[in-house]
């Protein structure tokens, strides 16, 4: 938002130190001014960053608040906000109702969401452009003049952040009535589009039609214009749920919603309609007819206005901040000097204590932390010594923490880099996914329509994080994540530890498989690695593979029979729908499983002094003979020398004239060392005839 020192000037005349110290102390306190530039209208125009939390100071007087407690100078009412008496007692001949005696009827229906409705009438104005402060101070901030009555409302919440609105009275059918909408009921809008409202909406109706979204934007049937004669001036508190699921449901942002999705302040309705009605007056002229009509909902006013007060140890302010720079510490007197200049009443109950009142605008405040936390933020951050605080235990892990740990060492040992996405994701790609038995969650107030959804599955992201790397030509990307996935509903989530690893280009080919093959190779011995860290017995197979894996290009892992992880081909419609280059390799590791396993104790043995035999044995199989067969009938042997067993090259002839078709050729290679001796000949030819053997009853033919 926007602000003029001049504007805050007017609030606090004695304010001692120049624009530029006035800009730096706000930063130092929170209130942040990113930056500063010349004003039409004299001094200069602070660009300010005010966090969402502090709606209290999304406003000329509330940062004027802000600017008295730093230097401890006397705020004054909100100028303009005196209670404005009617100027005319005169019978309203034309409207059933005698303002003089009753003032306009409102009735608030929807109790919940609307606490309290002010409505004041002004008759025989004449509307035209505004003038004097309103204009020039519209024109130094950039905002559009619309017309005087129009303009007076908007100054009211560009002044004390409240905001208001002004209807063409004679427009509106019997009284006011705030409620919820009926659903299919229509409404035309300011900016001139036509809505169709839910049931979930608030208005602000007549007895007859809906006048306007509430807390959002005004309706055009009731808009003032140059023919406008008699005008409302409404000002209400509005529960900040409803304003923002309507602002996010008809895709409107306005300066009203803003303020009302943050909280509002309860108290501030009478004191902004007597500033806008004064505003109106004195530019349109008119009068004042019947008192203020301010109904207020006791339910709502307890839990915003009327909060209990809050217990304030001066010890807890102490330990809480510590040693100031000084060192002469926060005082007593420092403590409640701070508070009230911000707002809140002080009632001292003896040995340090204070029962704090919490002033309306700071619905933000809620714990006695809370306010240690606005001393330390007035009192100035950089005045506090650089001090660690005690610590007198010790770290402990968490129970999974070693498993945990071991999974990203190693999957960083792989060359793969850690990456982090977006717990969200959009309702195409949970359903694309995700397991259809396990259930999507649906996030209650998403940010957009791509964030609707928590994520069910760590793919989508990860196959995005490869897509932007590709789009930027990093052509080589190896990356895993570890983060939490969800299930269920949104009445019962379930929450679960997943990794995702993602590859593509580059990866080196053997002479085991075919070129394209490779990266697919090279990701299945990724999880293979990962797998045997822990305790267990590693298979995989190719049943039961999601619908994201290219068909015939993927498998599943596990661990004990247990499905641990699933990995394969991004299929061609979610490749060509990332617009990816080339081949990409996905796959999704359930963690959850593998924290409840054990890790496998690191042994280590003597390197042995005594040379190495390989032995190379070629043979012919049956396409049906898979690779984990072979090594486990070799390792059944017992030979206690055989240190490894690995498949050299596997040919397949698609002639079927050097190898049979239905079956393939593969070299197998041993390794027999021991670490006692060196191995005779005798023994090694007894064991080459025992390995032999064995392919040979697997259905192997050895080749000559």
């Amino acid at each position: 938002m926007n602000v003029l020192t001049k504007w805050l000037r007017s609030y606090l005349p004695e304010l001692p130190v120049d624009d530029r110290q006035l800009a730096e102390d706000l930063t130092l306190r929170g209130i942040a001014v990113e930056g500063e530039f010349e004003a039409a209208c004299g001094g200069a125009l602070y660009e300010m960053d005010i966090t969402t939390n502090r709606v209290d100071a999304m406003n000329h007087y509330g940062v004027a608040r802000e600017a008295a407690a730093i230097y401890g100078l006397k705020l004054a009412a909100m100028p303009g906000s005196e209670a404005v008496e009617p100027t005319s007692q005169k019978r309203d001949v034309g409207h059933r109702d005698l303002y003089e005696e009753h003032g306009f009827p409102v009735r608030i229906e929807a109790r919940d969401l609307c606490g309290r409705f002010t409505a004041r009438v002004v008759r025989g104005v004449t509307v035209g452009p505004a003038t004097g402060l309103v204009a020039e101070y519209f024109g130094a901030l950039g905002q559009k003049p619309i017309s005087a009555p129009v303009d007076a409302t908007n100054f009211g919440w560009l002044a004390m952040g409240q905001p208001t609105h002004v209807f063409d009275l004679d427009k509106i059918e019997g009284g006011i009535v705030v409620r919820r909408a009926h659903a299919g009921e229509k409404l035309r809008l300011l900016d001139g589009t036509e809505r169709v409202l839910v049931a979930e909406d608030l208005v602000v109706a007549d007895e007859v039609k809906a006048l306007g979204l509430a807390g959002v934007m005004g309706g055009w049937d009731s808009r003032v214009t140059e023919e406008t004669r008699n005008i409302l001036v409404e000002a209400a508190w509005f529960d900040p749920a409803p304003i923002r699921a309507s602002s996010r449901r008809h895709g409107l942002h306005t300066d009203a919603s803003h303020r009302y999705e943050r909280g509002a302040d309860f108290n501030a309705a009478p004191v902004a309609s007597a500033l806008v009605t004064r505003l109106v007056v004195e530019q349109c002229g008119g009068e004042v007819v019947g008192p203020l009509v301010d109904v207020v909902v006791p339910e709502v006013a307890a839990r915003t206005a009327n909060r209990k007060p809050i217990v304030l140890r001066v010890s807890e302010v102490q330990r809480h901040l510590g040693t100031t720079a000084d060192g002469l510490g926060v005082s007593a007197d420092v403590v409640e000097r701070y508070l009230a200049a911000l707002g809140c009443g002080m009632a001292s109950t003896g040995a340090g204590e204070y029962s704090v009142t919490l002033p309306s605008w700071r619905l933000d405040l809620e714990r006695e932390i809370d306010l240690v936390e606005e001393v330390a933020r007035v009192y100035g951050y950089n005045r506090f010594a650089d001090t660690l605080p005690a610590f007198a235990g010790e770290v402990v892990d968490q129970p999974h923490a070693g498993q945990e740990r071991v999974i990203r060492e190693t999957l960083r040992a792989l060359g793969y880099s850690e990456a982090v996405s977006s717990t969200f994701t959009s309702a195409e790609e949970a359903e694309a996914f995700g397991e259809k038995s396990a259930g999507v969650v649906a996030v209650g107030n998403p940010l957009s329509e791509e964030a609707g959804m928590l994520r069910p599955s760590l793919v989508p992201n990860m196959a995005a994080m490869l897509a932007q790397n590709l789009h930027r030509d990093v052509s080589v990307v190896r990356l895993f994540e570890m983060g939490t996935v969800f299930t269920g509903s949104s009445v019962a989530v379930k929450e679960a530890t997943g990794v995702a690893i993602g590859a593509t280009g580059a990866a080196v080919a053997t002479s085991l498989y075919r070129a394209e093959d490779a990266l697919f190779y090279e990701v299945k011995g990724t999880v293979e690695a990962l797998l045997r860290k822990f305790v267990g017995t590693v298979s995989f197979d190719g049943a039961g593979l999601p619908e994201w894996i290219e068909a015939g290009r993927g498998a599943r892992a596990l661990l004990d029979g247990e499905v641990v992880a699933v990995f394969g081909e991004l299929n061609a419609a979610e490749a060509q729908k990332r617009k990816l280059r080339q081949t990409c390799v996905l796959g999704e590791v359930r963690a959850q499983v593998l924290l409840a396993k054990s890790l496998k104790s690191p042994v280590a043995k003597d390197v042995s002094r005594f040379q190495a035999v390989e032995r190379d044995f070629s043979f012919v199989f049956p396409d049906r003979l898979r690779w984990v067969e072979v090594e486990a009938a070799l390792r059944g042997l017992g030979i206690v020398e055989l240190q490894r067993v690995t498949p050299v090259e596997i040919f397949r002839d698609a002639k079927g004239k050097a190898v049979a078709a239905g079956s393939y050729s593969c070299l197998v290679r041993v390794v027999l060392q021991s670490g006692e001796r060196t191995l005779t000949e005798e023994e090694l030819s007894g064991w080459s005839e025992r390995i032999v053997a064995a392919l040979t009853g697997l259905g192997g033919v050895q080749r000559a």
